[in-house]
């Protein structure tokens, strides 16, 4: 999607006498704005103006958000007052559904770090996979315009093309696909395709830096949501700590729990930290993964949610997508890596209020 064309496309629809414009991407109908102000962003005050503009600056390395933001990305590199630049350029809009949803979810991800060898040998017998040689990648687009957004995989079988394998397949077979390396457990690994990209350190002390690369073409089902219906852990207690200490005092019924979750992700290797969809190194906190049929990659946004042990409030930028993250008022926030980001990460889970900070209009 060219998300250059959003802003030249964008319509204002005035509603009666009422002094909020609503506005509504062509690209984007299921998206819904209300204009805004920086007197409404709650905590705008408390705002870190230079991390945030930083974040914006570092974005505008990207072609998408250069193709929203135009001027602003060559002005905002030298601007002297980080506060003046962001409330005399930008104009901030409440994002909401049509169906008057104005509140959503914010969680958490992070770069774990795994413990590996370039060698299968014990403990070192899950193998990190490659995208496997043999899965076809079907694109309907041309002949269905609808289904742009969708990509079908499978394989050959005969004269036919089937769904790939499953994750619980992958268990019995021997995949066509180039191992990055193995690693010694199963449960880490699992979590690693779940947050998409992560670390592991080899014997030698060497680092390689591995990231989202495809996946085998199933839905992304919730593990956690798998073990709280079969009542194992309440809803109220469920977090990444928990689903992992269950799955560590239960191992007769990892494999159960695991393949409840049929989607399977692939991996690449790469030469820097945790990356998003935009292609840059994604900045603790200030970096989330949106769903960009509702958001463009590379937009400015305003969060706002409340956790059980804090308030968060800060501007961030959509940098990263992800396979649990549906809807426009839903967002997963990078925390970092490490044991802080970990610990951090796994407890988010909070209401969400969202704002997108577009070019003033200076008609």
């Amino acid at each position: 999607m060219k998300h250059n064309i959003l802003f030249l496309t964008t319509i204002l629809f005035f509603i009666g006498c009422s002094k909020q414009p609503v506005v509504t991407f062509t690209d984007m109908p299921k998206t819904q704005l209300i204009k805004s102000s920086f007197e409404e962003l709650p905590n705008w005050e408390d705002e870190d103006y230079f991390k945030a503009l930083g974040s914006f600056v570092n974005s505008c390395k990207t072609g998408k958000t250069k193709d929203i933001y135009k001027d602003l990305c060559n002005q905002a590199a030298n601007a002297a007052e980080p506060r003046e630049f962001l409330t005399s350029k930008f104009t901030p809009y409440r994002i909401k559904t049509f169906e008057d949803v104005q509140e959503g979810l914010l969680t958490g991800y992070y770069e774990p770090e795994l413990k590996g060898s370039l060698e299968k040998k014990e403990p070192y017998i899950y193998p990190i996979y490659k995208t496997p040689k043999d899965m076809l990648i079907v694109d309907l687009s041309e002949q269905y315009p609808e289904l742009k957004n969708y990509r079908l995989r499978g394989k050959i079988e005969g004269n036919k093309v089937v769904p790939y394998y499953a994750r619980e397949d992958v268990n019995s077979k021997t995949l066509d696909a180039d191992v990055i390396c193995y690693t010694d457990s199963k449960i880490d690994l699992f979590f690693l395709e779940v947050q998409g990209s992560g670390r592991v350190t080899l014997e030698n002390g060497e680092t390689i830096f591995i990231g989202y690369d495809n996946q085998n073409g199933y839905k992304y089902n919730s593990i956690g949501k798998y073990l709280v219906n079969i009542n194992e852990i309440a809803l109220e207690d469920i977090s990444l700590q928990s689903i992992k200490a269950w799955l560590e005092a239960n191992p007769s019924r990892v494999d159960e729990v695991l393949n409840f979750n049929k989607s399977m992700v692939f991996f690449r290797q790469k030469t820097k930290a945790a990356s998003g969809s935009l292609g840059v190194v994604l900045t603790p906190i200030r970096s989330v993964a949106v769903d960009r049929r509702y958001i463009p990659l590379g937009s400015m946004l305003y969060l706002s949610a409340d956790t059980k042990d804090s308030t968060l409030n800060h501007i961030a930028i959509a940098q990263d997508t992800g396979g649990a993250i549906k809807g426009c008022l839903r967002a997963d926030m990078f925390c970092g890596y490490g044991e802080e980001a970990k610990e951090l990460a796994g407890k988010l889970k909070a209401p969400l209020k969202l704002w997108i900070l577009l070019p003033k209009d200076k008609s």
